[in-house]
C-alpha cells in the first residue's frame, strides 16, 4: 500500500514538473511566432504619381498616362500585398492616353483594369499631390505616357517629393516617358539626381517611330544624357529596366513589369 502511495506521489511530481517546463517554453515560442507573423503582415505603402496633362502639344489630340504602365505594376504590387495610393498634380480624374486604351495595346493587365470597377474609381478620384506626405510611404512609382513631359517635368511639388524620397534613400521608380519627371530633380549638393547614375527611358528612335519627335517639348533620352545620366537602352520596344541604388528606370511600356519587380525586390 505504501509502495502504491509512493509511486502515485512520484508520478504526480513528474507530471507537474513536465507541465512547468512546457509553460516556461511556450511564451518564447509564442513571441517568436507573433514576430514572424507581424513581419509577414508588414504593409508596403507605395505612392503612384500620374500625370494630369491631357493635351498632346498643339496636335489637337489627347494624351495622358499609358494604361499598361499603370496597370501592370499596380496589379503586380497589389497582388503582393502592397497598399497603393494614387495622386496627380491636380487631383481628380487622371487622363488616360486614348492610344493606350485601344485593342492593339491591350495586355492581360489592361484587360484586368477594364473590368476592375474599384481601380477605375481610384483613377477617377486621385488625390492632390500637394497634400501627400512622403513620410507616409515606402516608395514612389511614376507610370509614363506623354503627359509627364508637360506637367510632371516642371511640377515643383513633384520635384520636391522625389528629392525627399531620394534623401531618405527610398525606392523611386519611373517607366517609359515618366523619367521626364526627373528633369529638374537635384541631389542635396545641387547636381542633377541622375548625374553619374545608370538610367534608361523612352528612346529617341521610339519617339521617332510614333511620329512625335517634333511634338514633345523634349526627348527623354536626350534629357537624361544632358543631365549627366549614364543612359543605356535595348532595341526599340524591347523590355529593359535598370537599377542604380534606389533609382529604377524602364525603357518603354514593355518594361513596366521589370520595373515593378525591381521595386518590389527593393522593398523586401
Amino acid at each position: 500500500m505504501n509502495f502504491l502511495k509512493t509511486l502515485a506521489l512520484t508520478l504526480t511530481i513528474i507530471t507537474a514538473s513536465s507541465c512547468k517546463d512546457t509553460k516556461s517554453v511556450a511564451p518564447s515560442e509564442t513571441a517568436l511566432e507573433e514576430k514572424t507573423e507581424q513581419k509577414k503582415e508588414k504593409t508596403m505603402n507605395i505612392l503612384f504619381v500620374l500625370t494630369s496633362h491631357d493635351k498632346l502639344g498643339d496636335t489637337g489630340k489627347k494624351t495622358g498616362f499609358w494604361v499598361e504602365e499603370f496597370a501592370n505594376p499596380y496589379y503586380n504590387l497589389l497582388d503582393k500585398g502592397a497598399h497603393i495610393t494614387i495622386a496627380t498634380p491636380k487631383g481628380g480624374a487622371a487622363p488616360i492616353d486614348p492610344s493606350s486604351d485601344s485593342p492593339d495595346a491591350a495586355t492581360e493587365a489592361t484587360k484586368r483594369f477594364d473590368n476592375d470597377a474599384e481601380a477605375k474609381a481610384r483613377i477617377a478620384n486621385t488625390k492632390v499631390l500637394s497634400e501627400i506626405n512622403p513620410d507616409d510611404f515606402d516608395a514612389v512609382f511614376y507610370p509614363g505616357g506623354h503627359g509627364p513631359l508637360w506637367d510632371l517635368a516642371n511640377d515643383k511639388t513633384s520635384i520636391d517629393l522625389i528629392e525627399k524620397f531620394n534623401a531618405q534613400d527610398k525606392p523611386i521608380a519611373f517607366v517609359c516617358h515618366a523619367p521626364a519627371a526627373l528633369k529638374g530633380v537635384k541631389n542635396a549638393d545641387g547636381t542633377p539626381l541622375v548625374k553619374g547614375k545608370k538610367v534608361t527611358g523612352f528612346t529617341n528612335s521610339e519617339e521617332a517611330a510614333v511620329g512625335l519627335t517634333d511634338v514633345v517639348p523634349f526627348l527623354v533620352e536626350d534629357m537624361l544624357s544632358e543631365n549627366g545620366g549614364v543612359y543605356s537602352k535595348k532595341e526599340d520596344w524591347a523590355a529593359y529596366a535598370i537599377q542604380d541604388g534606389n533609382l529604377i528606370t524602364g525603357q518603354n511600356p514593355a518594361s513596366s513589369e521589370l520595373v515593378a519587380d525591381k521595386l518590389l525586390h527593393s522593398l523586401k
